[in-house]
This record gives structure tokens, C-alpha cells and sequence, in this order.
């Protein structure tokens, strides 16, 4: 009984360290989605720009528009896990306030809903590429592009976003309190 006693520290300490090296692990990979989704905007930009030039120029660039579609979807999936862990998501805090003392049994089931929600999203965004594959879909431009490729960043940033949530739900659950700041605009 005194071992169990001297380990359960022990194992304690090393549980804390390794959510601790997990929750850097996981806001690490929240900040590279949102690096990529910045340069997915540069890309949309410098797409924009080169079809601009191109109708000057009288060329025909085919699928330049098409590929700019691609990446604004990147870019906007890409970008919703950062942006939930920095409270950039409209989220209504004026009646989780008016709730008092029930605020954090809305705030579990808010967090859990989202949560399933999400991960329903995900599965199925990650479902679409994997069929999209399968039956080799390509676009209807006429660049003819493979849909499993551009579908797999928003699939990735779907998946990145379920992780996201579900992260601060168990945060929640577990420890009665989430990272995910107020709005800054008091929404």
C-alpha cells in the first residue's frame, strides 16, 4: 500500500507534463493552420492579380479563378481553430451572463453540442475526400483538377477545428473552466 501511495505522485507529475507538452503540441499546430491559412489569402491574392494581368495581357489563363476558390475554402477552414482559441468566434456571452449560476451547465452543453457538431462536420468533410478520390472526381472548370486535393485541406481544417472544440470541451468537463477568452466586443 506505501508503493501505491509514493508512485501516485509520481504519475501524477508525469500526467501533468505530458498534458502540458500536448497542450503546446496542440496550440503549436493551431498557430501553423493559421500561418497556412494566411498564405492561402497571399495565394488568392497573387491568383487574383495574375488574372487581372492575364485579361490585360489577352491571355487565357484557364483556371485561375477556379484555383482561387480552392484556397479561399483553405483558408477559411484552415483558420477556425485559431481563431476559436483566441475568442474570435461570435460566440453569445450575454445569456451564458444572465444564467448565473447555471452558466457552466450551458457552457458544457454548448461546448458538447458544438463539439458533435463538428465532429459530425469533419467526418463527413473527410468522407467527401476520400470518395472524391475513390471515383477520381475532378472539377468541372476546365483545369480539371483532381476535388480530393483542394478538399483535403478544408477536410484537414474541419478535422483541426472538431480538436479545437472537443479540446475545450474535456478542458470544461474536466477542469470546470475553458482557454476561449470573451469576445473582445463584448458579444
Amino acid at each position: 500500500m506505501a508503493f501505491v501511495a509514493v508512485d501516485t505522485p509520481a504519475r501524477g507529475a508525469r500526467t501533468a507534463s505530458m498534458l502540458k507538452h500536448l497542450r503546446r503540441s496542440l496550440d503549436r499546430i493551431y498557430l501553423w493552420s493559421a500561418y497556412l491559412a494566411a498564405a492561402s489569402m497571399v495565394i488568392i491574392l497573387l491568383l487574383t492579380m495574375a488574372q487581372i494581368a492575364s485579361r490585360y495581357a489577352h491571355l487565357n489563363i484557364r483556371g485561375l479563378g477556379d484555383y482561387a476558390g480552392y484556397f479561399m475554402a483553405a483558408s477559411a477552414f484552415l483558420a477556425f481553430p485559431y481563431a476559436f482559441n483566441q475568442g474570435a468566434h461570435v460566440r453569445i456571452t450575454l445569456f451564458t451572463g444572465l444564467l448565473g449560476r447555471f452558466r457552466h451547465i450551458a457552457e458544457l452543453v454548448a461546448f458538447g453540442v458544438a463539439s458533435l457538431i463538428a465532429g459530425w462536420f469533419a467526418y463527413y468533410a473527410c468522407t467527401m475526400v476520400f470518395w472524391s478520390y475513390k471515383f477520381n472526381d475532378v472539377s468541372t472548370g476546365l483545369d480539371a483538377t483532381p476535388l480530393w486535393i483542394p478538399q483535403s485541406a478544408m477536410a484537414f481544417g474541419a478535422v483541426l477545428f472538431a480538436v479545437a472544440i472537443a479540446d475545450q470541451f474535456l478542458r470544461l468537463l474536466l477542469t470546470g473552466s475553458h482557454t476561449v477568452p470573451e469576445s473582445a466586443h463584448g458579444n
